[in-house]
């Protein structure tokens, strides 16, 4: 759980501008104080991750299917690191495939989403993230 008052940093990485900002507004009326870092590919993310590795995001929602490098690009890096590799990382991408599924667990991913069509459904995801995530679950620091 999140200590009270502190600034919980949210990492998207996201390519898609209607799930950016469908994420976001999702996230808007959070009960925990937070800031989000929007990164649109895999290998900007990296070099974000990396840049910041001293003060990792408490949190990154990836999307698998990115630009330049994949979410399981994106992950297999993040495992080899040994900072990189303790970060929490949500999974949400409109992939169901099993084989995803699969790959996103063996990489170190912590949850894998579906994207649901309907965007309140979408918000609803969204915000169970937030909930578990950062109301639930002790991060680490």
């Amino acid at each position: 759980m999140s200590s009270a008052g502190a600034l919980v940093q949210i990492l998207l990485v996201e390519d898609s501008l209607a799930d950016v900002e469908l994420t976001l507004d999702a996230l808007s009326d959070a009960r925990v104080s937070h800031e989000v870092t929007v990164i649109r590919d895999g290998a900007s993310a990296l070099d974000h991750l990396r840049a910041h590795r001293e003060n990792p995001p408490d949190l990154m929602i990836l999307d698998l299917n990115l630009p330049r490098l994949s979410g399981h690009e994106v992950l297999a890096a993040m495992q080899a690191d040994e900072l990189l590799h303790r970060i929490p990382v949500a999974v949400l991408t409109t992939s169901a495939a099993e084989s995803d599924v699969m790959r996103t667990y063996d990489l170190g991913g912590n949850c894998f989403l579906t994207k649901p069509a309907d965007i309140d459904e979408f918000t609803h995801v969204v915000r169970s993230i937030e909930d578990f995530w950062l109301g639930l679950v002790r991060l680490p620091k």
